[in-house]
């Protein structure tokens, strides 16, 4: 957990601290050359959001820096 998601967790009620972090489990970054991995685990935080987005990043695998996509992995 970095900085900016203990400060948040600190504030929040223990029970929504545990929502945000399950949630922003959920939410995966994909690359096109099809490596994923969680928002949570990249250091950031995504609740109680919608819809799909695109972020620049650089991607561990291919090293390429290319737009990954931010979807909703299904909870089961």
């Amino acid at each position: 957990m970095n900085a900016v998601q203990s400060f948040v967790a600190s504030i929040l009620p223990r029970k929504w601290a545990a929502s945000l972090e399950a949630e922003s489990r959920l939410w995966m970054m994909q690359c096109p050359c099809g490596f994923d991995r969680s928002v949570w685990d990249l250091g950031g935080i995504r609740w109680k959001a919608a819809g799909r987005q695109k972020r620049f990043r650089s991607c561990p695998k291919c090293g390429h820096n290319t737009w990954h996509t931010v979807y909703r992995r299904n909870a089961g």
